[in-house]
């Protein structure tokens, strides 16, 4: 079973992440940031990745925290479920198109992170979401889930709808990296012999 259950507490957030890289999308996701739940939401649903989330953070100050360490604690959690990541397709992408937006995202599950996040939202907030928040937790994602992610808007004026499809978009290629390669289920993907 490809599955993770990671805690993190810290003075700031207390954060439970469950995963399952075998699921069929099904996501219970609660951090008390409403947006961002949605987009969790959709990365379960397209990734086809079982997520569950529980997040407690210091609201009152702002979301940073919470969506930060929910970032890091899936990252982890992706970590985990993919262990020695033997059998997998390793690399993904995707072109996804929401309405006025158009977003190509590139990934490799590399144990090498790093993100290039060309998203450009044109407002500072979608509802009370600070926007900025998008790249904080593609960040964490990417630094504690050992991936090289790219993300770029190619089109694109609404904030809500850019923010959406990178979502969906990352989701779809990580759905296509974690899968498991018929022709190669016992290998490492690289020619090194670890990732």
């Amino acid at each position: 079973m490809r599955t993770a259950s990671i805690s993190r507490t810290t003075a700031e957030t207390d954060i439970s992440v469950e995963i399952n890289l075998d699921g069929t999308g099904q996501y219970d996701n609660q951090t008390g940031v409403g947006f961002f739940d949605h987009m969790l939401d959709q990365l379960a649903r397209h990734a086809l990745i079982d997520i569950k989330v529980r997040a407690t953070g210091d609201l009152h100050i702002d979301d940073h925290h919470t969506v930060e360490d929910t970032g890091i604690a899936l990252g982890q959690a992706l970590t985990q479920a993919l262990g020695d990541k033997r059998g997998i397709r390793r690399y993904g992408e995707c072109h996804l198109a929401m309405d006025d937006a158009q977003v190509r995202t590139a990934l490799d599950l590399s144990g090498r992170p790093y993100l290039i996040c060309n998203l450009d939202l044109p407002t500072a907030k979608i509802g009370t979401f600070d926007t900025e928040l998008v790249r904080e937790f593609f960040q964490a994602l990417a630094t504690h889930g050992g991936i090289t992610l790219h993300i770029d808007k190619l089109h694109g004026f609404n904030s809500h709808h850019i923010a959406e499809a990178a979502f969906k978009a990352v989701a779809r290629a990580l759905r296509n990296a974690v899968e498991t390669d018929p022709r190669k289920s016992d290998a490492i993907p690289s020619t090194k012999g670890s990732l």
